[in-house]
């Protein structure tokens, strides 16, 4: 009988918060490292079930049914920082139910801190480190019993003491791996949205089609897979691309790579047979201005390319020279120019409160910003994450509060010299009021009608939900410093 394995995507706060948070219900998106793993190992013989709690909020009995009835003897817990103590709170209940029951934990917190993320935290056994099929497959045939032979994997000695066998000397060829088990998302794939206005039709989905980046920026946490960057082949692209529309009916994906067009033969050839086969799919990704021209962009139009992201970070020179390799924000703004002429849809991905950050670099973010053909933002609060460059030296450039459940680039945790944190609140405020107020923008929010008409339905049905958001917020603006 084949072993039975439980692996679950922790919420990372209450499942009555969930219902409230705009933030999740407007870009749920679905867990494919997890989904990855099940396939690997449904692949070496294992039985899997995944549970995704920050799908599905109210999953804690579908968890106990399972533990109770399979029995699985790993419960994997996929976490970040943010979602790391509710991890922890999972293995320790699961333990509760099967005492028998195996924990181990993954993701970037853990590939980050290491041997310490497990210290002070009993009811998880084990740790993996950086990529997690084979630690895992290994781990589940019986590893456990001689830990301390694999790579990847953080195990607890005789005294309960978490010990690092090192990362993995050895990295899979992608193009190997079976595609992501999506059938085993509760739900998929209407479940899973991505952002209102970010797409023009559902279902829709987020693929991943490359490991890594080839760059290493100071507030970038690279720890799952280090420095290395590999990429699926034009072919398996193509392959999985069918997979999603054949068998889900996916009709959008947004590509969830950090550099998706690094490889411009990769995306010719990917774009070129796309357009061939005339399969009905538009798609996202994200980009360096660095790698984009007008040809490619004028095919990646051709083969359905609909909006393209790409990392301003900050609009003031001497702050982005700081924290961003090669930073050139004249070609930034080019290349913006560009995907706009090439009707491509443009969004602009910034953060706010870097170390160093002033009143008036933000206010030269604005300038810059709000000067460019951007249809879209994303504006995040600088988080300092255990994986980053900045993370060792951070308590000399401000004041960090690190409190683990808030690491989630929704609030202003850490402080940089010169600042406060109400500065900060009110700056993201104006931040985000001046980009809706521009004719532009809301030009572009109403073409949406035609464009992405689910957009506006799922924005109508959630409106109650939008502005109790917007006024709660207003609230806390009031009393705690901190509105959106």
């Amino acid at each position: 009988m084949a072993k039975h394995i439980l692996l679950v995507h922790p919420l990372g706060y209450t499942a009555s918060a969930a219902v409230h948070d705009v933030a999740r219900m407007t870009n749920i998106m679905p867990p494919i490292g997890l989904a990855s793993l099940a396939a690997w190992l449904d692949q070496k013989g294992f039985e899997t079930m995944i549970v995704d709690c920050y799908a599905k909020p109210d999953s804690k009995n579908r968890i106990r049914q399972i533990i109770q009835n399979q029995r699985p003897v790993l419960l994997g817990l996929s976490c970040t920082t943010s979602s790391f103590l509710d991890g922890v709170s999972m293995a320790e209940w699961a333990k509760s139910l099967l005492p028998s029951i195996k924990t181990v934990m993954g993701g970037p917190h853990v590939s980050a801190l290491k041997a310490e993320a497990l210290r002070g935290y009993p009811a998880v056994d084990f740790g993996v480190v950086g990529e997690g099929e084979e630690t895992f497959a290994e781990l589940a045939a019986g590893g456990w019993e001689q830990p301390e032979s694999m790579q990847g994997l953080i195990w607890r000695d005789a005294e309960g003491n978490p010990q690092f066998t090192g990362r993995r000397k050895t990295l899979l060829e992608l193009d190997s791996l079976p595609f992501p088990a999506y059938e085993k998302l509760d739900g998929y794939p209407s479940a899973y949205t991505l952002p209102i206005f970010n797409y023009p039709r559902a279902p829709n989905s987020s693929c991943v089609s490359s490991r890594g980046c080839p760059y290493a920026c100071s507030y970038c946490d690279r720890s799952v897979f280090g420095a290395t960057f590999r990429f699926n082949s034009a072919d398996y692209m193509i392959a999985h691309v069918r997979h999603l529309k054949e068998r889900f009916g996916v009709r959008h994906i947004n590509f969830y790579d950090d550099q998706f067009t690094f490889n411009r033969q990769r995306v010719e050839k990917f774009a070129r047979e796309l357009i061939k086969l005339r399969l009905g799919i538009t798609y996202n990704c994200a980009a360096r201005a660095e790698h984009l021209d007008q040809e490619l962009l004028r095919l990646m139009k051709a083969s359905g390319c609909w909006m393209i992201s790409l990392g301003i970070e900050s609009g003031d020179p001497a702050l982005l020279a700081q924290h961003r390799q090669r930073p050139d924000l004249d070609l930034l703004a080019e290349r913006i120019r560009m995907i706009k002429r090439a009707g491509i849809r443009m969004k602009g991905l910034l953060m706010m409160g870097l170390p160093g950050e002033t009143e008036a670099s933000i206010q030269r973010s604005m300038d810059y910003v709000f000067t460019l053909p951007i249809d879209d933002i994303n504006l995040a609060k600088f988080t300092p994450f255990p994986g980053a460059p900045l993370y060792t030296n951070i308590r000399e450039l401000g004041t960090f509060d690190e409190d683990w459940p808030k690491l989630d680039c929704m609030h202003f945790q850490f402080i940089p010299n010169g600042m406060t944190r109400e500065q900060l609140e009110r700056l993201f405020t104006a931040f985000y009021k001046r980009h809706f107020m521009r004719p532009r923008v809301l030009a572009g929010y109403a073409s949406m009608i035609w464009r992405s008409p689910d957009s506006w339905k799922r924005f109508w049905l959630s409106c109650g939900s939008f502005l109790r958001f917007a006024s709660s917020n207003r609230r806390l603006g009031q009393d705690e410093g901190c509105s959106l």
